[in-house]
Parts: C-alpha cells; sequence; structure tokens
C-alpha cells in the first residue's frame, strides 16, 4: 500500500492530500530512511513521522484497503510520542 493511502487509512493524517505534502517535504521515514507518498508500506514497517508540534514512531500492524473509523487504532502500535520544544 502508498505511504499516503496508509497514513489517511490510518487516521494518523485525516487527509491524503496532506499526508502526500507531508511526505514529499522529507518528513517521514520509512524504517529510517526518507519516504516519498508512493512509498511501499508492509506490516513489520517503522514510520517516523515529524507532524511539526510532535514526533510519532509506529510500527505498521496491518494495510487493508478499507478501514472502518473504529479500527484505524488496529492498524499501528505507537513505539514513541515525543513533543518538540518550541521554545
Amino acid at each position: 500500500m502508498r505511504l499516503d493511502k496508509y497514513l489517511k487509512n490510518s487516521r494518523i493524517i485525516k487527509r491524503r492530500t496532506v499526508a502526500k505534502e507531508v511526505c514529499d517535504s522529507g518528513r517521514v521515514m520509512l524504517n529510517g530512511r526518507a519516504a516519498k507518498a508512493g512509498s511501499e508500506v508492509n506490516a513489520g514497517d517503522i514510520l517516523t513521522i515529524d507532524l511539526g508540534v510532535k514526533v510519532l514512531e509506529v510500527k505498521i500492524l496491518a494495510t487493508p484497503e478499507v478501514v472502518k473509523a473504529n479500527e484505524a487504532k488496529d492498524l499501528y502500535e505507537l513505539i514513541r510520542e515525543q513533543n518538540k520544544d518550541l521554545a
């Protein structure tokens, strides 16, 4: 599955266009390497996402094409969430 679609399906980022912009600006790492929106993701991959005010590190558990909103949290495991110091 494409990275931007995964970010939208998992509800980590609410809109696919925003997910694409975040990926293409170099703020998403896939297994330690910079990832573009079209990068393929699979179960077991590690994502590090810079959301501006915080950094999320998640492990992908599943990549289904269709997901109900209440099942979106089951697609990943939160490894680390770090708030950035804005001072």
